[in-house]
């Protein structure tokens, strides 16, 4: 994004019309709280489960066996959010590159990126270079998980 669009932005959501019509919503406007979960189909349930919860560290909820559709459902803990892993019978693969529409990834917060990545390296994980956010300023990288969903450690305040 261009630096006069950003600051037309800026300037927009500053602007007096943007806050009155802020100020009068009425009170029963949707007010999200956060996000609470995100699905993930996996193609190989044991070996996402172990990914997931032995070498991310998210702690188990609760594991369904559903019969009726022959699929797990494994609710995870994921700091203030949760992650929910599906396994179904043959899901057609992820189209990763070139990019294509849908959620493109999904990022976690860490408070030390280098210890992170050193964490990931050492479990076996491969991660891409530490690169800068031109627009915050703040660091990340990239790994994928056993379906080469790709996940993002984002360096937090």
């Amino acid at each position: 994004m261009a630096r006069n669009e950003e600051q037309r932005i800026q300037a927009t959501q500053n602007s007096p019309i943007c806050s009155n019509l802020h100020q009068s919503l009425p009170t029963a406007f949707m007010n999200f709280l956060g996000i609470h979960h995100v699905a993930i189909i996996c193609s190989d349930y044991d070996r996402s489960k172990h990914f997931y919860v032995e070498l991310l560290g998210f702690s188990i909820i609760q594991e369904t066996y559903r019969t009726a559709r022959n699929s797990y459902k494994l609710d995870l803990q994921a700091s203030n959010a949760q992650i929910e892993l599906f396994s179904f019978p043959d899901p057609p693969e992820r189209v990763n590159s070139p990019e294509a529409c849908g959620l493109r990834h999904l990022s976690f917060a860490v408070a030390n990126l280098d210890a992170s990545v050193a964490d990931l390296l050492a479990k076996g994980i491969s991660v891409e270079p530490i690169r800068l956010d031109e627009l915050t300023g703040r660091r990340f990288t990239f790994f994928k998980d056993p379906d080469d969903l790709p996940l993002e450690l984002y360096e937090a305040d």
